[in-house]
């Protein structure tokens, strides 16, 4: 038995490099990168951003009814608003400070936050002072998670880099998938 062998007479053919082919490979590899790099933290923003859509019907924030909203020009000042959620919670959760107020003239109501591990909140009416809810909130820690609070500045950063990462694994995803139809 005979075995032949191919012999070529000319020189070999130049792979192409760079042009389009070099640009798609280039953009293949980032978008794989890229993707593999932030999968865990664009995971965790969607978990918790889909927890956060649902938190009440999860029970992770209270449903806080003011029947008899007042007019907001007849509202308690905020020092007396504060005063009274201060008085509301135990007093290692008042010496931990208080870390907003969210105002709802809409609602006749007032959101008193502490600063406590737990995280305790308040829920005052804005006329009468009255307490409407007092105590921990359960979706604090899946906000802090969701926008990287919970890590310190640095985590904030790291949740707004995965929001880039994400828009450009969308743009790139959707070129890597233009790209072979437009060449034919």
């Amino acid at each position: 038995m005979q075995t032949t062998k191919t012999v070529r007479t000319g020189p070999a053919e130049p792979r192409p490099k760079g042009g389009r082919r070099g640009w798609a490979r280039w953009m293949f590899y980032s978008h794989l990168w890229l993707g593999v790099a932030t999968t865990g933290i664009v995971l965790i923003i969607c978990v918790t951003g889909v927890l956060l859509n649902h938190k009440r019907p999860l029970g992770l924030m209270p449903n806080v009814q003011n029947p008899k909203a007042g007019e907001l020009p007849a509202s308690l000042p905020i020092a007396e608003l504060a005063r009274r959620a201060e008085g509301a919670v135990p007093a290692q959760v008042a010496a931990a400070g208080i870390d907003r107020m969210d105002v709802r003239p809409g609602d006749g109501f007032v959101k008193v936050r502490f600063d406590d591990r737990a995280v305790h909140e308040v829920t005052l009416d804005l006329v009468t002072g009255r307490v409407l809810h007092a105590g921990e909130r359960n979706d604090v820690f899946l906000e802090k998670l969701h926008s990287g609070e919970i890590f310190g500045e640095q985590g904030i950063l790291l949740s707004d880099l995965a929001a880039v990462a994400l828009a450009i694994l969308v743009i790139s995803g959707y070129w890597l998938w233009l790209y072979p139809r437009s060449r034919g």
